[in-house]
């Protein structure tokens, strides 16, 4: 016989993502100053995830509409560019090279639940884009997932699995379809 979903089980108990007050604090200056399309200004964004601990390297562009869960568990390298209504929802750290690129309503989810455990338990892993790659528009990158220097996650496509440098990689899961170069 089948055992059943049952959520009045659902214990997170394990799962610590930092102080109370600081995460209370940070989720109403995410709504006001991250989230805020009428914040035109990204030295604002950049400053306010600073203060709550993320690492911000040089000439970083954070558009409006972006949302981040925790900012202490966020590295961004020089140059990276996070476009309009991305979220980042980093239960584990998510971090993000130099001079990437990270396009409109992309999705970077590092946590995920146990679909075998009645109690649908909560999962968290790390996500890595290094160096010179791209999240295209809508696509979504799953924790646990690496995606390597220079490589490209196209429109609307899931990275699930790990993408090798220089590749492009398109559909759901995402398979390389080829080599990118760059002139």
């Amino acid at each position: 016989m089948n055992k059943k979903v049952d959520l009045a089980n659902y214990n997170n108990k394990g799962y610590y993502p930092g102080n109370k007050v600081k995460t209370i604090l940070w989720f109403f200056f995410n709504v006001f100053v991250i989230k805020n399309n009428l914040n035109p200004f990204s030295s604002y964004r950049t400053f306010a995830l600073k203060l709550f601990g993320a690492k911000i390297g040089k000439g970083v562009i954070i558009r409006p509409g972006v949302s981040v869960k925790y900012p202490w568990k966020l590295q961004i390298g020089d140059n990276s560019w996070i476009g309009e209504n991305v979220w980042i929802d980093n239960l584990s750290n998510i971090i993000i090279g130099k001079n990437v690129c990270v396009s409109q309503g992309a999705m970077l989810l590092s946590g995920n639940h146990n679909y075998k455990k009645s109690s649908f338990d909560l999962i968290t892993k790390e996500i890595t884009i290094d160096n010179g790659s791209w999240v295209g528009a809508k696509s979504i990158v799953c924790g646990g997932v690496k995606l390597e220097s220079h490589c490209v996650l196209s429109v609307g496509s899931v990275a699930s699995s790990d993408l090798q440098s220089y590749g492009i990689y398109k559909g759901n899961p995402a398979k390389k379809i080829r080599e990118r170069i760059i002139e």
